[in-house]
């Protein structure tokens, strides 16, 4: 990947932490084309070392393959939407990190539950039974069904899919229904199925059934941990997100329409204290791991901070802003731990969106008074935290050409919003 897709305008205008439909469209394809590699990487590693994976598990792998080609065929939309999931980058991070071996090899079974889902998606004509690993058949972005372990078969046509228990006695099926060909949106009911729930005035899945949601250590210092979904209101959950995004189309209806656009996944974790830790997975862009909010302030914080890690890490990817592997870390306000470069970078643009943020919010007469003032207190908090931190990139040899570019114009606008906010009255 390289820099020459990008005009100057629309890395300066990503830069200001803004970006207009045409600039998320362009980091959505950036965003195809790394995860299309990662697929092809696998699929190279998977051929290199046969010899070493189980038989049986290559098989399946290359019958999943060929059904995941088949459903592009058919439908390369929805496909590629199930390939560009989130957890499907957490899943292929995961699988190219794993040693060969068994762990390998229960890794490649995660390909069998992506064609399914795709071929499914695509309304193919379909009977294959599939792996259920640990008795749970995970179909990304749309639920899981719950079985006996061993294998799940499923049969589809015309808008309709089984799923049972491969056996003699398999009993009442799950049924899929294709309510949408253009979308390839499946409903399901029956015993032992579980969808995923849509936040409401979004395409994002409140995602707590994905096995690759968090890694299995968790994710951040102290580490959280992923959520249990009988512990996972839909209502509960789906009742801040409308508060959040009231918020935020009163404060920036931009901003607003951003992240309705690019976030496709909300992960609940376990909370600890009474406000949210949020998170962000660099192989998973667009999926924001957050515990419960206190409020519609927090989560509204909470989804522009963890949006703008995506957009940066997916952007890094387009356009290599620092150089990998330096020793060097760096004292930020808003951290007692010292970051790598990469480090500082993320979270200057992070909390340069909240200062951009909070200077709307505490200058606009239609958003409640009490974010107003907070807004206005938590901006004269974190400014001079971001200022100091974009000295510390702009001083360092670690930057690219283009990281350099990109860390100036995160300073113009910086500067653009000026040392306090005027409070409306």
């Amino acid at each position: 990947m390289n820099f020459a897709p990008l005009s100057a305008g629309v890395f300066a205008e990503l830069a200001r932490t803004r970006s207009a439909p045409a600039d998320a469209a362009l980091l959505h394809s950036a965003l195809h084309a790394r995860r299309l590699l990662l697929l092809k990487a696998l699929l190279v590693r998977v051929h290199r070392y046969r010899e070493a994976i189980d038989s049986a598990a290559f098989l399946r792998f290359e019958a999943a393959w060929h059904l995941l080609e088949r459903a592009e065929g058919r439908n390369p939309h929805v496909v590629r939407d199930v390939l560009d999931y989130p957890m499907t980058g957490a899943w292929l991070a995961a699988a190219l990190a794993e040693p060969v071996g068994p762990g390998l090899g229960r890794h490649l079974t995660r390909l069998e539950t992506v064609a399914v889902t795709a071929a499914l998606r695509a309304d193919c004509p379909l009977d294959v039974t599939v792996e259920a690993p640990g008795g749970i058949l995970s179909l990304p972005g749309v639920g899981r069904q719950s079985a006996a372990p061993g294998r799940v078969r499923v049969r589809a046509g015309a808008r309709v899919a089984r799923i049972r228990p491969d056996g003699p006695s398999p009993g009442e099926p799950t049924v899929l229904l294709l309510t949408d060909r253009r979308t390839g949106t499946l409903v399901g009911r029956g015993p032992g199925w579980r969808g995923l729930h849509t936040l409401p005035g979004s395409t994002a899945r409140l995602d707590d059934l994905d096995p690759y949601r968090v890694p299995p250590g968790g994710v951040g210092t102290p580490a959280r941990t992923a959520g249990d979904p009988d512990d996972t209101d839909p209502a509960v959950w789906s009742a801040h997100w409308r508060a959040a995004q009231s918020l935020l189309a009163h404060t920036d209806p931009g901003r607003a329409a951003e992240i309705r656009g690019a976030l496709r996944a909300v992960v609940p974790l376990v909370p600890h204290g009474p406000r949210s830790l949020g998170a962000t997975l660099r192989a998973a862009p667009g999926a924001v791991l957050t515990s419960l909010p206190a409020g519609a302030q927090d989560l509204a914080e909470t989804l522009v901070h963890e949006l703008h890690h995506s957009k940066l890490a997916t952007l890094h990817e387009l356009v290599p802003l620092y150089r990998q592997g330096r020793a060097a870390v760096h004292r930020v306000g808003w951290r007692p731990d010292a970051r790598p470069i990469g480090g500082v970078l993320q979270g200057a643009y992070a909390h340069l969106a909240l200062t951009d943020l909070w200077r709307r919010a505490a200058t606009a007469r239609t958003v409640p008074r009490p974010w107003r003032s907070s807004a206005g207190q938590q901006f004269d908090h974190m400014h001079d935290q971001v200022g100091e931190a974009l000295t510390i990139l702009l001083e360092s040899d670690e930057l690219t050409n283009e990281g350099r570019e990109f860390a100036q114009q995160m300073r113009r606008h910086h500067a653009s919003l000026g040392a306090a906010p005027r409070a409306a009255g």
